[in-house]
């Protein structure tokens, strides 16, 4: 029992020693937070609206995603054909290197 005594007494202490805790969202205020980052951007321009980045027209975007579909299976065509072409370079230079053997 006097153990635990002991032990308890300790760790009342040991969080004692502690202190106070600090709380993060005591330091972010208003005052810490906001205005100085309103000072930062006061001299910064005003974001202005790009026309050309947004597509409102169905057919455009359903256009532009057909482009995009035709290339990338030309690409993997492409992707295809190359290690089809290494695999046939491998394979003739294997049988070159089995005909120097003999």
């Amino acid at each position: 029992m006097k153990k635990l005594a002991i032990i308890a007494s300790t760790a009342a202490l040991a969080l004692a020693a502690c202190g106070d805790t600090t709380d993060a969202s005591d330091d972010a205020v208003a005052d810490t937070v906001e205005v100085p980052a309103d000072d930062a951007m006061q001299d910064a321009p005003d974001p202005v609206a790009d026309d050309n980045s947004m597509m409102d027209d169905d057919e455009t975007i359903d256009a532009a995603m057909d482009e995009a579909e035709a290339d990338a299976e030309a690409a993997g065509d492409a992707a295809e054909e190359a290690v089809d072409d290494a695999i046939a370079a491998a394979e003739a230079a294997q049988d070159e290197m089995d005909a120097a053997a003999e």
